[in-house]
């Protein structure tokens, strides 16, 4: 059973259906055949059993019978009686057959004829299938008729009873004619939803080939540009199915043209300090070879400039990695962080980055969902930016309200045409572009803020200078489950 069903299972999906639906038809033809068949069977007995009730009345059956028992016979006579080709005996409750001159031979009697004489009730009428002498099957029907009595003596003796059968042969004909019918249309039905099951599959299906068609395009030629055409009203599984691929399609050629924007971004910001940093390597290793001196004030501007580069290369491959970095991997670190606290802590290492400048917060607790270590970069990305672009003695003002969080510098602030452009990767100010960085920050600001369910903006604030705000969902408290016990 296992290997038929392992069997099935490796067939095409047409071939399973179509078999499904074969089967399926089948088992409901034969029910409804079967079904037929017994309810024929039963309307043929039932005129069989009518036909032999219409015989004579018990009181003319009971001058015949007692005239059989005085002439008892167990010879067929001729067949000139109540019932033509019947079969016709008188029987005792002891079990004497007596045959009638009417009957064309005997019926073996059989103990439940012997009860119902016994019973002597005259309304009981008994009906069964059974044998002849001559090995044909016939139709039976036994009744009671009435106790025999002695003639010397007045006493009543055994009850005696009537066995008449009619033969079943041309019943039986015709159930066999009516079992070759039925089946023959019940073949004929089962082939016919086979067929038709075949063709629906088929056309059914077709959308799938063209699914499948287009997935093994993809899977031969990485061609993600393939879309199903699919039409607007159709709200079916197949149409489900198509819409999904189209947009799965869509998302990895959105994903591989980002992919590859990024290398070539990162290319072309890796080439910069590379080549700085091969220049100022080949100066300190050609003074080595030759043996010239490079004067103490070059080579520590040299040796400045390669460790300056040097960062710019670190920071530069700490961005793209956090920028990789699959969503599943960031939402496993995922907890309950105070927005406060991870301001402080940029706030901190601002001051350290900018002492020249005066940093005024007002902070108020709020607590959200993210990963605490990308949050924290994040808001250092955005603070860097203010402490950089702000002027030397200038201030810079952070505030906490209710998951919003500002940051504004006094700086030169962004032209309103480049607004637009601040949050995409590698894009950097001309105006900025001899300054450190990767143009990367914002981008992962975006990014983190976004995964937390929150959104970013700069803006150009009256007065002059940059307003950053974030605003992040969450509550002035922490969750009962992440407080302290």
């Amino acid at each position: 059973m296992r290997k038929v069903l392992r069997r099935f299972q490796t067939l095409p999906i047409r071939s399973r259906l179509a078999m499904l639906v074969a089967a399926a038809v089948a088992f409901a033809v034969a029910a409804v055949s079967v079904t037929c068949w017994f309810i024929v069977q039963g309307k043929l007995y039932e005129q069989l059993d009518s036909d032999l009730t219409k015989g004579k009345g018990p009181g003319g059956q009971i001058q015949q019978a007692q005239l059989a028992l005085l002439n008892c016979s167990k010879t067929a006579q001729n067949n000139n009686g109540f019932f033509r080709n019947t079969y016709s005996q008188v029987v005792t409750e002891n079990g004497k057959v007596c045959i009638t001159d009417d009957s064309i031979g005997t019926v073996k009697v059989t103990q439940s004829d012997k009860d119902a004489i016994k019973s002597g009730n005259v309304q009981r009428v008994y009906f069964r299938n059974g044998t002849a002498d001559d090995g044909s099957e016939v139709r039976v029907m036994t009744r009671y008729l009435a106790p025999t009595t002695n003639n010397s003596t007045g006493e009543a003796g055994p009850n005696i009873g009537i066995v008449v059968a009619v033969p079943l042969k041309s019943t039986q004909n015709t159930l066999n004619d009516l079992a070759l019918i039925l089946l023959l249309v019940s073949g004929i039905g089962v082939l016919g939803a086979g067929a038709a099951g075949l063709f629906v599959a088929r056309a059914g299906l077709r959308p799938v080939d063209k699914l499948t068609e287009a997935v093994e395009h993809v899977a031969r030629t990485e061609d993600l540009g393939i879309r199903i055409p699919v039409e607007d009203d159709a709200e079916d599984e197949i149409a489900r199915l198509s819409r999904s691929f189209n947009s799965m399609t869509s998302s990895l050629a959105s994903s591989r043209e980002l992919q590859q924007q990024l290398i070539a971004d990162a290319g072309h910001e890796l080439r910069t300090p590379l080549t700085s940093l091969r220049t100022n390597i080949e100066l300190l290793t050609r003074s080595e070879e030759t043996g010239r001196p490079i004067p103490p004030a070059d080579r520590k501007a040299l040796l400045a400039s390669v460790k300056a580069q040097m960062t710019e290369l670190a920071s530069l491959i700490g961005d793209l990695q956090e920028l990789s970095r699959s969503e599943g991997q960031r939402g496993e670190r995922v907890q309950v962080v105070s927005l406060q606290d991870t301001v402080e802590a940029a706030l901190r290492r601002a001051r350290l980055r900018g002492p020249e400048l005066t940093i005024n917060a007002d902070l108020q607790p709020w607590f959200v969902r993210a990963e605490p270590s990308a949050l924290e970069r994040a808001i250092v990305n955005i603070l860097d930016n203010a402490v950089k672009f702000s002027p030397d003695g200038g201030t810079i003002e952070v505030q906490l309200d209710h998951g919003t969080l500002t940051v504004r510098d006094h700086g030169p602030g962004i032209p309103a045409d480049e607004l637009p452009h601040v949050f995409d990767r590698f894009w950097r100010s001309p105006s900025a572009r001899a300054l450190p960085g990767s143009g990367l920050g914002l981008s992962i600001v975006a990014r983190t803020v976004e995964q937390a369910g929150g959104e970013v903006t700069l803006s150009r604030p009256t007065g002059g200078g940059t307003m950053a705000t974030v605003r992040l969902p969450g509550a002035p408290t922490a969750p009962p489950e992440t407080q302290p016990a």
